[in-house]
């Protein structure tokens, strides 16, 4: 499994050139004047992963498969999107298809882009997209509720527990809190996640700053920061610029830019990270001399279900999965050295598939 992402902000804070530089394409329009990205752009990116080249090496793999996530670039918000501005509606709905959402929010100063609002300042952006989705859900579960009532009153199980969770929402979102600060049962969950409220998203601040700032921010980014830890939110410093200008080099010249620019890494790779966190997801391995190959699960997966996201019969017939740690298979030069180690353990349905696990699985067909 993969996730979504939507990358929203207002408009001119760099989401088009961050888009751009994670899917390597010039698909979406960087300009600068509001709405120059009218349709969402989606792309397909492979996630980075260097456990994966390590364990093709050691196995031969003639081929090599990395997960991969789903970035949508969405028009700039702007205040009254709730109510129908600019593009409103359009791109609200696009936010409510996406798992997750990346603020991204200007932190840089350049008086040959515009800023919508005529000024720099990310915590007042983060507010005012933070409003207008809010307001959105009031909107929304107003008319839900209104909906719901006529199937309350027949006694339809489901439409209680709809109308208590929206009402839950509600309360929380008129004290200019997001839904997302509800604490909800483990009972509740599915139906907590089906309502679809914008809020409820998790959310990660992107700090676009400028490139001598790339590595360690700068005092706007450091406001986002302290924003939100307040909020239990993450956030991640990047440079768009940079980004998209290390998305057109080769890998060997990409390594000689970072050197020189005095980063250890493309900003990409932390943003990754910080999304699969922020969505409590890990990777697993399949190894062979055929492909090795990555594969994504949420946290605290069984084996039954890892199985199952390579192939529905391999969770429906799961028999054990023959088990490898990353670390064991690495350091001990692959398959048949970590068995004769005895570092291959037999798993059975219970077992929770841990971050970097080599996993072959047997089933019945």
């Amino acid at each position: 499994m993969g996730f979504k992402m939507g990358i929203v902000g207002l408009p001119n804070v760099g989401k088009s050139t961050l888009f751009n530089a994670l899917t390597k394409t010039a698909a979406a329009q960087a300009a600068n004047f509001p709405f120059c990205t009218i349709e969402p752009n989606v792309g397909d990116v492979a996630v980075p992963d260097a456990r994966l080249d390590k364990l093709a090496a050691i196995a031969g793999s003639k081929q090599i498969i990395p997960t991969r996530m789903t970035f949508v670039d969405i028009a700039g918000l702007v205040k009254g999107a709730s109510k129908g501005e600019g593009l409103g509606n359009q791109f609200l709905a696009n936010i409510r298809e996406c798992d997750a959402i990346a603020h991204v929010l200007r932190c840089f100063e350049d008086d040959d882009i515009t800023h919508v609002e005529g000024r720099v300042d990310p915590v007042e952006d983060a507010a005012t997209i933070e409003t207008e989705l809010m307001l959105a859900d009031l909107e929304s579960i107003e008319k839900r509720l209104a909906n719901l009532m006529r199937k309350v009153k027949g006694g339809d199980k489901d439409a209680v527990q709809q109308v208590r969770l929206l009402e839950a929402a509600q309360a929380a979102l008129e004290q200019g809190k997001p839904a997302r600060t509800v604490a909800v049962d483990a009972d509740d969950a599915k139906a907590w996640r089906l309502l679809q409220l914008l809020t409820i998203k998790p959310v990660l601040y992107v700090c676009n700053v400028e490139e001598n700032s790339a590595g360690s921010g700068n005092s706007q980014s450091a406001r986002v920061a302290e924003m939100a830890a307040a909020e239990g939110n993450s956030s991640v410093v990047i440079s768009a610029r940079i980004e998209e200008e290390i998305s057109q080099l080769d890998a060997e010249e990409a390594t000689m830019f970072l050197d020189e620019m005095g980063l250890e890494e493309p900003g990409l790779d932390r943003l990754i990270r910080a999304g699969y966190a922020l969505l409590h997801l890990q990777t697993y391995f399949t190894v062979g001399p055929k492909e090795a190959r990555a594969w994504t699960i949420k946290a605290g997966t069984s084996a039954p279900q890892a199985a199952g996201v390579i192939h529905g019969d391999f969770e429906r017939g799961f028999i054990r999965a023959e088990t490898i740690a990353y670390d064991d298979f690495v350091g001990l030069g692959g398959e048949q050295p970590a068995k004769e180690a005895g570092k291959m353990r037999a798993e059975g349905k219970t077992y929770t598939v841990k971050d970097g696990d080599v996993l072959h699985f047997l089933f019945n067909t």
